[in-house]
């Protein structure tokens, strides 16, 4: 073997990675509502108005990430005999489905205060449940690449969950036109709301938890020098902030987009979308392999510079040509899935280079930053976007000038191509490689080893669980 080459461990079974990966299609079953369809449901149909909604998703997006780093130490530092994630998960269950009701089927009186209390509400449920998620995932191996297939196994069930979001309002709206946007929306939360519990179930019957070593104590602000003075962590944290501005601003003007600049109907913006995310899907495996050759961090820098590339010709899809427009979403969506897997997976090393120097296990801590940082980007996407569209005159569903037409292109496509060539740059000279991870990984090993040489507990998955020393492999 070659210097800079390192030996790949066994792949997880596909069985493995579908049982543990399948609340990932609820998750995004809800998180893809919250940000394209919600904001104008209850800004224009409820009628709560552009620049309050705009503010109220901003603030909850802030309570977000409030509670992200709290969430993640909880995860960290308790566990029962599953584990440390699964019954975080668990726990989350019902929190997010009475939530979703609530969001999703509005009762009584809508007003801002009703908005912002459930959605406080629902960000709790939904941080539980995606921090433990993505730890335990980060955790169910060690191996750089594995990882890597563990997140893509991931991203795949959230676009599904996206898909199957985006199918049921067509076929719904068709069977109730007369109420098409309330059916629409209140689709969504019955499939999140049957969806989540039946696939938390399978995952934590099915998958178990890896052993970890009790980690030693580490005064506090020790932990947080380390932290702060942590080189990968910052350039990855830097980069998903970043990228969730962009992110955000696309999102949430998606629908403004296609129903007002492009002219399109309800049905053919839909289109778009799955147009979108099933190109996403289906190009994971190329993303994957391109990894797996030049490594994650170069991948994700491509991916994003393919996506400054790719976004301008938005500003050439003509009004009201819809093969035009699905051509350009088709092409945009080869690699909407590349930077989110790829980021979490990185982070699994990033959390392992801490633990080196540490000895403590962080990895929902870490998670949790990770999802701050994209929660605060995308909070302040939203805000500033609404509030844009409000300065240059744009009316939803109204009469726009072409100057406000024009203008609102420009907010959807300019900031996305700035961010992501931005992007680029930070991730090409990302400072954690396969060698040196493998590296870290070894050292990890070898106190595991050591410390049940030294009779030392080792925290374990479950103590009935006949595979809580490992997860199965091919």
């Amino acid at each position: 073997m070659s210097d800079g080459q390192v030996a790949r461990a066994a792949p997880l079974s596909r069985w493995t990675l579908f049982a543990f990966a399948l609340p990932a299609a609820p998750i995004s079953a809800m998180g893809l509502p919250l940000v394209v369809h919600l904001p104008p449901f209850y800004a224009g149909t409820l009628g709560l108005g552009l620049t309050v909604v705009g503010a109220i998703f901003m603030l909850a997006r802030f309570w977000d990430v409030f509670t992200d780093p709290v969430l993640g130490v909880l995860s960290d530092r308790f566990e029962t005999r599953w584990g440390r994630r699964r019954h975080w998960i668990v726990l989350s269950v019902p929190i997010m489905v009475l939530s979703a009701y609530m969001i999703f089927m509005p009762q009584g009186d809508v007003t801002p205060f009703y908005l912002i209390f459930w959605l406080f509400v629902l960000y709790v449920g939904w941080t539980l449940l995606t921090i433990s998620h993505m730890s335990w995932g980060a955790e169910l191996t060690s191996d750089y690449f594995q990882r890597s297939r563990v997140q893509g196994a991931r991203e795949v069930l959230l676009i599904l969950g996206m898909v199957f979001v985006l199918i049921l309002p067509i076929v719904v709206v068709g069977m109730f036109p007369d109420e098409a946007e309330y059916v629409g929306v209140a689709s969504m939360g019955w499939f999140v709301i049957i969806l989540l519990p039946i696939a938390v179930a399978i995952a934590v019957w099915r998958v178990p938890e890896k052993p970890a070593p009790r980690p030693e104590h580490v005064p506090f602000r020790e932990a947080v020098k380390v932290l702060v003075e942590n080189r990968p962590l910052r350039f990855l944290l830097a980069a998903d902030l970043i990228s969730g501005v962009s992110g955000g601003i696309v999102a949430s003007l998606f629908l403004f987009l296609a129903n007002d600049a492009f002219k399109l109907t309800q049905s053919q913006s839909y289109q778009m979308l799955l147009a979108y995310f099933l190109s996403g899907v289906v190009f994971i495996p190329l993303m994957l392999f391109i990894s797996s050759r030049i490594g994650k961090h170069k991948a994700a820098a491509l991916s994003a510079l393919f996506n400054a590339v790719s976004v301008p010709l938005i500003l050439l899809v003509p009004e009201g040509n819809v093969e035009a427009a699905l051509l350009v979403w088709v092409l945009c969506g080869v690699n909407m899935a590349a930077g989110p897997f790829l980021f979490r997976s990185i982070m699994a090393d990033v959390s392992d280079h801490d633990a080196v120097l540490t000895k403590q296990t962080r990895t929902g801590l870490f998670y949790s930053l990770l999802t701050s940082t994209s929660k605060v980007g995308a909070a302040f996407a939203i805000g500033l976007s609404y509030w844009m569209l409000d300065v240059i005159g744009f009316v939803p569903k109204g009469e726009n000038t072409q100057a406000a037409i024009d203008g609102l292109r420009m907010v959807y496509v300019w900031p996305a191509v700035i961010i992501s060539a931005a992007v680029a740059v930070i991730l090409w000279y990302f400072p954690l490689d396969e060698v040196q991870q493998k590296a870290n990984r070894d050292i990890l090993d070898r106190r595991v080893l050591d410390a049940a040489a030294a009779g030392i507990e080792i925290r374990t998955g479950s103590p009935s669980d006949p595979q809580s020393s490992g997860v199965p492999a091919d």
